[in-house]
C-alpha cells in the first residue's frame, strides 16, 4: 500500500490525498512493523499494530525497501531514505548466501534461518529474488551509489544465469540453496489468506508462472533504463519471455491471461487472477514497443478487453476482483484483504498510460 500510494504520487495522480495516504502508511510501518531489536520487518500485525507473525520473510523485507525508496522520491520525507537503507542493511546482513549467492527467504524473529521441507530455509525462490531486483532499481534510483548499483546488477546476472530455463526462457519457482530448480511447495508461513500448506503437495518442476515471467521482463527492462543501459541489452531474454506468454498464456479464445502452466504446452489450469492480467498488460506493451509485433499488442488488447469486462468491479468501484473462471464468472469476488491490495493494479494502469502515451507520441 505504501508503495502503491507513494508510487501513484509520485506519477502526479490523486491530488495530494495520495501522498497523504502514503504519509498515513509509512507511519503505520515505522511505528509497528520495523523490529528495532533485531532489524528488519515484523511479517504481519493486525489493524491495531499488534504483531501477530513475527517471522522474518525475505519477500517483506525487499518490499520495504521498494517501498521506503519509493516514498522518498514521492515526498522527500527524511523518514524514507533512513529506512530504506536500514532495510538494505538488514537484508545484506542477514539474507546474503555468502556460498551461493543470492537470498535465504525465510527466518525466526531473531533471523535465524528457518527449518527445511515446508518451512523454507532449504529453499530460494524467484520470486523474492526478482522483487529484490525491483527493489533495487528503486534504491539505486534514490541513492546514486555505485556500490548499489553492482547489488542490482548482481542480481540480474543470477536471475538470468541461474533461475530462467535455456530453451524457453521462463522462470523455475524454486530451487535448492545453489539453485538447482526443485518441484515448488507451498511454505507453512502465515500469508494472511493463502491456502495451508500440504505436506508432499508440489508443482510440477516445469510449472511456471505466466504473470512473473512477464513481470519480470519489464521490471528488467525498467531495470537498465535505471542503470543507463540500452535496453537491447536484454532483448533476447525478454522476447522469450514475451513469446511464451503470447504462446501459452494469453487466452485467445475467451480473454485475459492464465495463472500459470507447462512450459512447453498449453496450461489445463484455466483459471485467471487478478495480478497476472495487470503484469501482462505492462509486458505487452513493453514487448509490442521493443519488438513491433502486432501479437503483443493484440494480446495486450486481449487483456485490457477481458479485464475491464470481467475483472474491474463497476460500478461503484474500480478496484479489480481475486479471481475467476476461466469465462469469468467470480470464483472469489474479493476486492481487498490480508494479501490482496492495489499494487498491481495501480502500478498496472500508471505504467499503461505511460506506455500509451508514449505510442501515441511515436505513432504521432
Amino acid at each position: 500500500m505504501l508503495y502503491a500510494m507513494a508510487s501513484t504520487h509520485r506519477a502526479g495522480y490523486g491530488n495530494g490525498r495520495c501522498e497523504e495516504l502514503s504519509r498515513w502508511a509509512a507511519d503505520f510501518l515505522l511505528k509497528h512493523l520495523w523490529d528495532e531489536k533485531n532489524g528488519g520487518w515484523v511479517w504481519i500485525a493486525d489493524r491495531r499494530g499488534v504483531a501477530t507473525v513475527t517471522a522474518k520473510v525475505g519477500y517483506g523485507q525487499v518490499f520495504g525497501l521498494y517501498a521506503f525508496s519509493e516514498y522518498f522520491m514521492a515526498t522527500s520525507d527524511e523518514r524514507g531514505r533512513i529506512t530504506a537503507n536500514r532495510t538494505f542493511d538488514a537484508i545484506r546482513n542477514h539474507m546474503v548466501d555468502p556460498k551461493n549467492g543470492g537470498f535465504f527467504e525465510l527466518f525466526h524473529p531473531d533471523w535465524r534461518l528457518e527449518r527445511p521441507g515446508k518451512y523454507g530455509g532449504d529453499r530460494k525462490s524467484m520470486d523474492v529474488h526478482m522483487h529484490a531486483m525491483e527493489a533495487l532499481t528503486s534504491f539505486y534510483e534514490m541513492t546514486g551509489d555505485p556500490s548499489h548499483k553492482e547489488r542490482l546488477l548482481e542480481v540480474i546476472d543470477l536471475i538470468i544465469s541461474r533461475m530462467l530455463d535455456p530453451n524457453f526462457g521462463t522462470g523455475y519457482i524454486q530451487f535448492t540453496p545453489d539453485f538447482r530448480p526443485l518441484p515448488a511447495i507451498m511454505f507453512a508461513v502465515d500469508l494472511g489468506r493463502d491456502a495451508k500448506p500440504v505436506d508432499g503437495l508440489a508443482r510440477p518442476l516445469n510449472s511456471t508462472s505466466y504473470g512473473h515471467n512477464v513481470e519480470f521482463a519489464w521490471l528488467l527492462l525498467h531495470a537498465a533504463d535505471v542503470l543507463g543501459q540500452p535496453r537491447d541489452t536484454y532483448r533476447e531474454v525478454v522476447r522469450k519471455i514475451f513469446d511464451h506468454c503470447a504462446s501459452y498464456g494469453i487466452d485467445w479464445e475467451v480473454g485475459g491471461v492464465f495463472v500459470e502452466g507447462p512450459q512447453n504446452e498449453p496450461t489445463q489450469l484455466t483459471e485467471k487472477q487478478f495480478w497476472q492480467q495487470a503484469e501482462a498488460l505492462v509486458g505487452m506493451l513493453d514487448a509490442y514497443a521493443m519488438f513491433g509485433d502486432e501479437k503483443y499488442w493484440n494480446a495486450f488488447c486481449n487483456v485490457h478487453a477481458f479485464v475491464f469486462k470481467r475483472f474491474v468491479h463497476l460500478p461503484g468501484g474500480g478496484e479489480w476482483f481475486e479471481r475467476l473462471a476461466r469465462d469469468g464468472t467470480p470464483i472469489d469476488d474479493a476486492l481487498g484483504h490480508g494479501w490482496k491490495i492495489c499494487y498491481h493494479t495501480m502500478r498496472s494502469m500508471v505504467q499503461c498510460t505511460k506506455r500509451l502515451r508514449a505510442l501515441s507520441e511515436r505513432a504521432a
